[in-house]
């Protein structure tokens, strides 16, 4: 009878993989074979049923070796024989002994190392490693995505380990590279799931901030606040530039947290954080200097050391790079342990583990949500700049502005030399500060009395004054003189127009002047403006409004020492407003000699001891009587 064989090997590659499998574990005694001779046997094999599933390898080397003797092991001298197919006769010849196996060659031998050491390689790479491995700053940027509805889980891509490229279905062939049995199946961020069960929780969807649930406990206010000091906790921003920023900022930077920075294109938004970056790298007289990191997605660092040149920037610890990987970025910036990070700009960025192009919803949400989990776990500020829409809001979801602990918005013409820098969302501090800059060729300077800045120089004998009336307006805490101008001319109504104010209020003050104080501007056209586009939002504001129209009627300049606060009621009553004792000791210090004010605040400024003459008002009539007279 024929003996039956163990394995049929119908090519080199059959073989090289039973070499592999033979090295993991104890195989039973295979029968070599010569690669041109085909080894058959005489015994039948049992019907197998052809819808059954293949029987593995494996199992068949199990039994193999459960059973390792052989008919021929067992009994030499029992009657076997091997039929070999000989090529030259063209027949099937009877042997009484297997046929001899010929050396491997060397380059077999070669393909066979080559590949043990790649499945060494890649076991070595799987293995979890015994001790803790050193945490990773970019660990933060690893997506973990919650389930969706009905639990489903995460989209599997197949990814050629040859060139890189994905695919949503397995082919047998990569259509990148042309290389068979390449294609291996990609979970997105399964590689980091067995660290973050040891690391710690983080709830997607649910939580922006990853802690460490072992570690994170409840304490009581008085535990936190034990030996906590508070003038010297933040980063203080030293000079007068510094000073400006520290105000609106409440006063310093707070350590760990998410600032975002919004403002038109071209306002001066990188200029801005280049220059603070600068700063808080040189330090001040108690810290010393630090690391300081500008990422920038927009442009290179040659273009950012030129313009950091331009405004003659010399900070010895300022990094530039330019990246748009999250992943890369803090990555990179590790080894550093730097002071502040800076990122220009947030749309600019992505993830790589979660679809969409950098500057679409998911990709900012979540670029700014590994970012604050980042601070705050290193207690490194980062500096974020944003992109705003046409409608004036920062691109991208609402909840941005949730996520971050300070937005800032940088106001300013393109065409006009001042910024302000207004605080819309501040958890650190008060949102009623203003920062005033002035840009110039050497970056950003900042106005050391900013409540003269939008005033011009006339004569008092000039014409111009004429429908020229000056303002005194709060934006946050800063006080600001501002002028108003009017020009009345003959023609229909209806047909002005306004800038810099809400045209409705100044249509309703008009409507007002004409009922209550008898004013016949029927048959003329009022044109406002705002001095220095500056845009006049408060209602105290209107009593300026009124004395530009009133004068350029009645055509009776305003002499250029009096200055005007206060409300208009529909019944030509003038009203106060809030802080009234801040805006007249504003205006003290700036030389101006009268001031209009309602009636009812003048027992508030009568403590006040400044030397400037209070003008008290009733209503209109009173007030018009008051300014247009040639005693005044």
């Amino acid at each position: 009878m024929l003996r039956t064989t163990a394995a049929m090997l119908p090519s080199p590659s059959s073989l090289r993989a039973l070499l592999r499998l033979s090295r993991r574990a104890p195989l039973p005694r295979l029968r070599p074979l010569l690669p041109h001779l085909r080894p058959l046997s005489s015994s039948p094999k049992p019907a197998r049923d052809p819808l059954a599933p293949p029987e593995p390898l494996s199992s068949a080397f199990a039994a193999a070796a459960s059973n390792p003797s052989t008919p021929a092991d067992s009994d030499p001298d029992s009657d076997s024989s091997w039929g070999v197919f000989d090529p030259v006769a063209g027949r099937i010849v009877m042997q009484a002994h297997p046929p001899p196996t010929p050396p491997p060659s060397s380059s077999d031998r070669e393909e066979v190392d080559d590949e043990e050491e790649e499945v060494v390689e890649v076991k070595r790479k799987a293995r979890p490693s015994g001790g803790k491995r050193e945490p990773r700053w970019a660990d933060v940027a690893t997506a973990r995505r919650a389930a969706g509805k009905g639990g489903k889980a995460p989209r599997v891509s197949y990814v050629c380990s040859n060139c890189g490229d994905g695919f949503s279905q397995w082919w047998g062939t990569c259509r990148g590279c042309q290389a068979v049995g390449t294609l291996t199946k990609f979970f997105p961020g399964a590689a980091d799931c067995a660290d973050a069960d040891a690391e710690g929780s983080h709830h997607a969807g649910r939580s922006w901030i990853r802690q460490k649930s072992k570690e994170m406990v409840p304490k009581k206010l008085r535990e936190v606040t034990k030996g906590f000091d508070q003038a010297g906790w933040r980063i203080p921003l030293p000079g007068t530039f510094g000073n400006e920023i520290s105000r609106v900022l409440g006063g310093g930077v707070v350590p760990g947290s998410l600032v975002l920075v919004g403002g038109d294109p071209g306002v001066g938004k990188s200029t801005l954080m280049l220059q603070l970056a600068s700063i808080v790298s040189e330090g001040s007289e108690d810290h010393g200097s630090a690391p300081v990191v500008y990422v920038s997605g927009e442009e290179s660092i040659e273009q950012i050391a030129n313009r950091a040149d331009r405004m003659s920037i010399r900070s010895k610890d300022l990094y530039l790079y330019s990246s748009t990987d999250i992943e890369d970025i803090l990555d990179k910036i590790q080894s550093l342990s730097p002071k502040a990070l800076v990122v220009d700009s947030i749309q600019t960025v992505y993830l790589s583990a979660f679809a969409g192009s950098a500057g679409n919803q998911v990709q900012v949400r979540e670029c700014t949500s590994a970012l604050l989990s980042f601070a705050k776990m290193t207690n490194i500020p980062v500096f974020l700049i944003g992109h705003v829409t046409k409608t004036g809001d920062i691109a991208g979801p609402r909840v941005l502005e949730h996520i971050v602990d300070v937005v800032l918005y940088m106001e300013g013409e393109r065409c006009l030399s001042h910024r302000l820098l207004r605080s819309v969302k501040n958890r650190f501090g008060s949102t009623d500060e203003l920062g005033v800059f002035e840009m110039s060729e050497h970056g950003l300077q900042a106005v050391l009395n900013p409540s003269e800045m939008f005033l011009t120089e006339h004569d008092s004998d000039s014409e111009i004054l004429a429908g020229l009336a000056v303002a005194v307006v709060l934006d946050g805490s800063r006080t600001f003189a501002i002028e108003v101008q009017a020009l009345s001319v003959p023609g229909s109504p209806g047909q002005g127009k306004v800038v810099g104010t809400r045209s409705k209020r100044v249509e309703m003050i008009i409507s007002v002047l004409m009922k209550q104080a008898g004013l016949k501007l029927h048959d003329n056209v009022i044109y406002l403006n705002v001095v220095s586009g500056f845009e006049l939002t408060e209602t105290a504001g209107d009593l300026a409004i009124a004395a530009s129209i009133c004068s350029s009627f009645l055509e009776f300049p305003i002499p250029n020492d009096i200055a005007f606060i206060g409300e208009i009621g529909l019944g030509g009553e003038l009203r106060t407003v809030p802080r009234m004792d801040k805006r007249v000791m504003a205006i003290a210090k700036l030389g101006y000699r009268k001031c209009i004010v309602p009636k009812t605040s003048e027992k508030l400024l009568k403590p006040l001891d400044l030397d400037i003459q209070i003008l008290p008002c009733n209503n209109l009539k009173e007030f018009i009587n008051t300014v247009f007279r040639s005693e005044v």
